[in-house]
């Protein structure tokens, strides 16, 4: 695992940044449309967590087209 890790830290970094700054946008959008914190909150998370995972992919798949190109 840790070799994982190691080899793709560059871009779990950058998908880190981008799922915190995407929980903030997403709570904010969320309070916005329902009014409710809590709501707001797990929304926040769900939608962030689930686009992070696949962002990471997306990068990945972008790597590899750079590569073949």
């Amino acid at each position: 695992m840790a070799r994982i890790v190691h080899a793709h830290l560059p871009t779990l970094k950058k998908t880190a940044s981008y799922y915190v700054m995407h929980i903030v946008v997403a709570a904010a959008v969320a309070y916005a449309v329902t009014g409710n914190l809590w709501m707001a909150f797990t929304l926040s998370l769900l939608e962030p967590t689930v686009q992070a995972v696949a962002f990471f992919f997306h990068e990945k798949a972008w790597e590899r087209r750079a590569v073949v190109a």
